[in-house]
């Protein structure tokens, strides 16, 4: 079930990074982000890794054909080209100048088998795959994407990208990959079209909150307990068995409602709040991002690459959620999700220019995204779909402790599944697997009829 990863250390040799621009010339202008986009809680980089094997048949070069790529593909992208300036109120607007993306061309002296048969995040070696350049990982006034190409010994390569999360979500920029991969297959024009219209999920004149947002929940020191000592990070595996021993522990009237996500969810939630045994009456909450694209009527248009999600809250106190049964804490993040409505997603973008554009709530709080359908695993430059595919590191967000992706995965056995990577201190992960194997243990004294 948990999988541990080993060390591996490798050198990577970089060439001066620069900067690739769109292939033709495009707009000069100003284009304002949403007002879910700027909000203080996505004002950071998120990094993604995409590990290819080597096609002995193909003879090009994955970096000049991926730079080419890029270029070509910033032309319908072209404000990934230009750079973010805040204006008044913190309001964030693209200015689209054309400057370009930040590109890094890189050889590794290691080969893709020395990865392993099961590549999962943290990937090793982060910072040599993806090199922080400096001067280029702010939010203002710098590039908005980093990429690097960095081809592996024997063949094959990795493809790292870096994107500023005020720009695109996990869809987004999914799709921009895809437009890459496209354009380095021979393609003239992306499948799916980049749409901007962000004034879609702009405040509304006059801004009314007219949802309650527990997410955003005003508190006076909104920093959460950063644990001390030493971090163990680890990823589980849930496979059919698992998702079955836990749907198991469900009373018949959850059966048939109940998702694979909301199971997760509640069981990681429960487990993670019993490991970290806070006082029983302190508030504990999991916040659920809710893609909201086709819960808009008429839906959002295809090929819209901004921030098009909410944050759903659950909310419990520690006591109330160690000791419940399971199916308590499963109802409540049903119960969150129905709240991510076209209506909550307007009141959350009133409530950012109300308020200032208020961070969601980290106090209490574990937050968790399912990436599993964002197309990660699909992205083609060629050489065929990734080995791996999709986030570098396991958690969602600058603080590792507090988030953790849902990431669609295959074992040794061939078995597919979700991998969920975890950073707890030591003696928290303990109690955490012992209290996840308490809860994946498959027998009829657990289950519900």
């Amino acid at each position: 079930m948990a999988l541990i990863t080993k060390p591996l250390i490798f050198n990577v040799t970089r060439r001066i990074p620069e900067l690739i621009l769109p292939a033709k010339p495009t707009p000069h202008e100003f284009k304002p982000l949403s007002d879910i986009d700027d909000q203080e809680g996505l004002r950071f980089h998120v990094p993604l890794i995409q590990f290819y094997r080597n096609i002995p048949s193909i003879e090009a070069d994955p970096v000049e054909v991926i730079r080419k790529a890029i270029a070509k593909a910033l032309v319908p992208y072209y404000p990934f080209a230009g750079r973010l300036r805040e204006q008044a109120a913190r309001k964030l607007v693209v200015e689209c100048t054309g400057e370009g993306v930040m590109f890094i061309e890189a050889d590794a002296d290691v080969a893709l088998e020395q990865f392993g048969d099961e590549i999962r995040p943290p990937v090793p070696c982060l910072d040599e795959l993806l090199y922080d350049v400096p001067g280029s990982g702010g939010i203002i006034n710098c590039p908005l994407l980093l990429i690097q190409v960095t081809r592996l010994k024997y063949g094959g390569f990795i493809f790292s990208l870096r994107f500023n999360h005020t720009m695109s979500d996990g869809t987004g920029i999914a799709e921009f990959m895809s437009a890459v991969g496209e354009f380095a297959r021979g393609a003239e024009a992306p499948s799916i079209q980049p749409i901007w219209e962000r004034h879609i999920l702009s405040a509304r004149n006059p801004p009314r909150v007219t949802c309650t947002h527990h997410e955003y929940d005003d508190v006076v020191n909104n920093i959460p307990i950063i644990l001390d000592g030493d971090m163990v990070h680890r990823s589980f595996f849930f496979g059919a068995p698992e998702i079955s021993a836990l749907d198991g522990r469900l009373p018949p009237h959850l059966h048939r409602n109940c998702t694979k996500f909301e199971l997760l969810t509640a069981c990681l939630w429960r487990c993670r709040t019993i490991a970290l045994s806070p006082d029983p009456n302190e508030e504990v909450r999991i916040l659920c991002v809710i893609n909201c694209r086709k819960r808009f009527n008429p839906p959002l248009p295809a090929g819209y690459y901004g921030n098009a999600f909410v944050l759903a809250a659950a909310i419990a106190t520690a006591e109330s959620l160690s000791k419940n049964p399971f199916h308590y804490a499963v109802e409540l993040v049903m119960k969150a999700k129905t709240k991510a409505t076209e209506e909550h997603v307007k009141s959350v973008a009133d409530l950012m220019v109300i308020r200032g554009r208020p961070h969601f709530m980290l106090v209490g709080n574990y937050a968790v995204s399912d990436v599993r359908h964002l197309g990660f695993g699909d992205v083609d430059f060629g050489w065929g779909k990734p080995v791996y595919g999709g986030p570098a590191k396991g958690e969602v967000g600058v603080v590792p402790e507090l988030s953790s992706y849902y990431i669609p995965f295959k074992n040794k056995k061939g078995e597919n599944g979700i991998i969920v990577p975890i950073s707890l201190q030591k003696n928290a992960m303990d109690v955490f697997v012992k209290e996840l194997e308490i809860m994946l243990k498959n027998d009829n004294e657990n289950r519900v009829c």
